[in-house]
């Protein structure tokens, strides 16, 4: 594929994801764009056949930060605080963020499940820009939603995405142990 063609397949592809995650947010008043929406897309369609790109990575990588984040929240006693960018900086919220972004990536290097946009989510979390329950869970909707639209995508333009994991991304942690 040339340059172009790579650009174009990434513009069109990055456009289509957020329009469609941005159309459901505004249908349901809900925060269905995120920040760290726009780096997973990003890797979605500018290296499809990546393992931080896979479905697999993607969604566990998501997962795990949304849970470390509220987990610090909730640790910190942060749940019921204005956002970090209201409230200013304080040792708890820096606590939270410190701690939810090492427990995420602990967590993903030990599942092998490396997704570097999880620390934008983790941080989008525990800085309290997304605090309650059910919020977490649009994110989690939001992050399904723009895999799936991804996957589609690249099938359809020739560039796809695996079905779960990168080609030897299973075997290679099961020979590492």
């Amino acid at each position: 594929m040339t340059r172009v063609r790579q650009s174009v397949h990434a513009f069109a592809g990055s456009a289509l994801a957020v329009v469609i995650a941005g159309v459901v947010a505004l249908l349901t008043g809900q925060p269905w764009l995120f920040p760290s929406l726009g780096p997973a897309v990003m890797l979605h369609v500018e290296k499809p056949d990546s393992p931080e790109s896979s479905p697999r990575n993607t969604l566990i990588g998501h997962a795990v930060a949304l849970l470390a984040g509220y987990g610090f929240l909730v640790a910190c006693r942060l749940t019921d605080n204005p956002p970090v960018l209201q409230e200013g900086m304080s040792g708890p919220r820096i606590v939270a963020a410190a701690g939810s972004l090492a427990v995420t990536a602990l967590v993903l290097v030990l599942l092998k499940a490396s997704h570097p946009p999880a620390g934008a989510t983790t941080l989008i979390v525990s800085l309290g820009l997304l605090t309650t329950p059910t919020q977490l869970l649009v994110a989690a909707g939001a992050v399904v939603l723009v895999t799936i639209v991804d996957w589609l995508y690249g099938r359809l333009s020739g560039r796809p995405m695996p079905v779960w994991a990168a080609p030897g991304q299973s075997s290679e942690g099961a020979r590492r142990g």
